[in-house]
């Protein structure tokens, strides 16, 4: 499964030379799919590819068809091998390099658009090494200005990336123009971030002609002209909002659909980088030009019935149209219903984001195009949706973050954090693990009280094509937010794929206060959670009967919040009539955390301590006894006659 996590980057391929390199890289390529290839003098190792000849000649076999390469080298070894091969960092695979004790990881080449910097996070949460990563972005706790689109889908298009980011690590002003595409990346950047959210100089208000920018990033479908005699830089990225309503004659061939659209877009100055996709007439579902063009440029295809297109406004409906096909439109009508068919207010509402949205949805009425040497015709309209199609498929990967402490998360777990575009939890959760998390990602904060809009959110932004980390203190599938997640996907009438979802277990409460008291859980025990929000209390109570006459090692989560004080008392005289007063009794507060708390006494005295929602209660059976300030329950029942 955390494989997946890598797929990025592969084919992903590891080089050692040495067997520490070799020891050190073996179980990262178990986990991510990687072959790691070593010497003939090492060909005893298993699992490993043995490259003849010299390391140079193999590496440059590698280089063309692999997207990251892991050494575990010398860093200027690795330098003198890759030197030959360097070619452009828009090209170049990732490379990452591992110190021979495992300490270190080092993003040494293709660091953002070839992705080393989040390969070396990953590698790093893996292998529990520190992550060096030397560009100025990553200094400056920002995303770098030609990957920040990349989660949504955008096209990185024209213009001086090289000059735009070094203006950005100067901190000097760098003006962004965003007139289309999701504006989530501007909520999530760090204080005092160099950006300034202003117009185009046609545009500009008094506050932003005091401004003097140094670089300018577009956002936009509009294709923009750079002057290569311009003081400032300027980037293009192309958000994903346009869709091409098409209609044709039947046998239409691809070329003149291909001409069509480029000349509309070129016409209108749009650019075809922002193209989402083709809408159309279901009747056009296997129209053989439509077809191949989307199977070329990796556009997705949606159909129509005529009664659909049919409820749609247009500035130009046809009733010759509508004889031969049901619909007055199919170009105009099948754009507008494709651009206006996401849910936006569901991405933004949560977050107080306006989408970008067009001052008028149909960019662009219908076009009919028809060409002298081609036969057919071609009905063109483009309409921008406010939402960008990301062409991704989401994920939601459901992680358990243990105790709290960042030595009691799984490798795994912390990789899926790392890894996903989105982290969303309880904001306590979230500040634990603050550590871990990267600049660029979107982290959204929920109360206590919101586990199911977590859920929803998650999902949502999954089913845009986000990779989204949910988190839960302790294993997310134990009183966590998995289960909720799960049942509001099955709601929703989940298909089991789509959205991919992955579990990453962690540390449960119960096992992390175990751990701190001894050895309390080693015969049959149970957990009950004394919360009756989305439990009715008859329920817990009955529980609580059950699971005190059979002598089960308790472990009670919940057990006292600032308005359900009772409960617990309920707790203590149930198992009171069953256990004898001085049954031990572990009570850990924080468990791992800098606040933590820890107390054993006895079951008849166990409200002296305080109680919160922060406590984890562990009651002992008959056999549990205290030595040393230790919690043991024997492996042997010892039953007393």
């Amino acid at each position: 499964m955390m494989a997946s996590v890598f797929e990025n980057f592969q084919p992903l391929a590891a080089i050692a030379t040495t067997p520490t390199g070799a020891q050190i890289l073996q179980p990262l390529c178990q986990t991510t799919g990687a072959t790691l290839w070593v010497p003939n003098s090492l060909s005893t190792l298993e699992q490993v590819a043995v490259y003849k000849g010299s390391l140079k000649d193999h590496i440059a076999s590698l280089w063309p068809n692999h997207r990251a390469l892991v050494f575990c080298l010398a860093a200027g070894a690795v330098v003198r091998l890759i030197a030959p091969l360097l070619t452009d960092k828009s090209s170049d695979p990732a490379v990452v390099v591992v110190d021979q004790g495992g300490g270190f990881v080092i993003s040494l080449c293709s660091g953002h658009q070839g992705g080393a910097d989040q390969l070396t996070r990953l590698i790093a949460s893996q292998l529990d090494s520190t992550p060096i990563l030397t560009g100025a972005a990553a200094d400056l706790g920002l995303p770098g200005v030609d990957v920040l689109g990349i989660p949504f889908g955008w096209y990185r298009g024209e213009g001086d990336w090289t000059r735009v980011s070094a203006v950005v690590a100067r901190g000097e002003i760098v003006q962004v123009i965003q007139e289309a595409g999701s504006t989530l990346w501007q909520a999530h950047l760090r204080d005092g971030h160099p950006f300034y959210f202003g117009f185009p100089d046609n545009r500009a208000t008094t506050e932003s002609e005091s401004i003097s920018p140094k670089a300018r990033i577009w956002i936009s479908a509009t294709q923009q002209q750079f002057s290569p005699e311009s003081d400032l830089a300027n980037v293009q990225w192309y958000p994903r909002v346009l869709w091409l309503g098409i209609g044709c004659e039947r046998g239409t061939s691809k070329q003149l659909i291909e001409m069509a659209i480029r000349q509309t877009c070129e016409g209108y100055g749009l650019s075809e980088n922002a193209i989402a996709g083709i809408a159309t007439i279901d009747l056009k579902a296997d129209e053989v030009g439509i077809v191949q063009l989307c199977q070329e440029r990796h556009w997705p295809l949606r159909t129509f019935p005529a009664e659909v297109l049919r409820s749609v406004t247009v500035p130009n409906p046809s009733d010759v149209v509508a004889a031969e096909v049901g619909t007055p439109s199919v170009a105009e009508a099948a754009a507008l219903y494709s651009a206006q068919e996401l849910k936006v207010s569901k991405l933004f509402a949560n977050v107080g984001q306006k989408p970008m949205l067009p001052e008028q949805p149909l960019l662009v009425p219908k076009q009919i195009v028809k060409s002298a040497n081609q036969v057919g015709a071609v009905t063109v309209a483009i309409a921008q949706s406010p939402v960008e199609y990301t062409g991704r498929l989401g994920k939601l990967l459901l992680v358990g973050i243990g105790p709290g402490n960042l030595d009691q998360i799984t490798p795994a777990a912390k990789t899926a954090i790392s890894s996903a575009d989105a982290v969303i939890g309880y904001s306590l959760y979230i500040n634990l693990i603050t550590s871990l998390r990267r600049p660029g990602q979107i982290i959204e904060a929920l109360p206590i009280t919101q586990e199911s809009q977590r859920a929803k959110r998650a999902i949502e932004l999954a089913e845009w094509g986000l990779t989204v980390a949910v988190v839960s203190s302790g294993d997310c599938g134990i009183y966590g937010m998995a289960g909720l997640v799960l049942e509001e996907l099955r709601s929703r009438g989940w298909d089991g794929k789509t959205p991919q979802v992955q579990v990453f277990p962690g540390i449960t409460a119960l096992q992390a206060a175990a751990s701190r008291v001894g050895a309390p859980l080693m015969h049959d025990f149970c957990a009950i959670s004394l919360s009756d929000l989305l439990t009715p209390w008859p329920v817990i109570e009955k529980r609580l009967e059950a699971s005190a006459a059979a002598d089960f090692v308790t472990a009670l989560y919940n057990p006292r919040s600032r308005n359900r004080t009772e409960q617990i008392a309920i707790a203590q005289r149930i198992f009171l009539k069953h256990r004898k007063p001085d049954t031990p009794v572990a009570i850990v507060v924080s468990a791992y955390r800098e606040d933590e708390k820890i107390t054993l006494t006895t079951l008849d005295k166990m409200l002296e301590i305080p109680i919160d929602m922060l406590t984890m209660v562990l009651i002992g059976n008959q056999s549990t006894d205290i030595h040393q300030d230790w919690m043991i329950t024997p492996r042997g029942y010892r039953i007393e006659g």
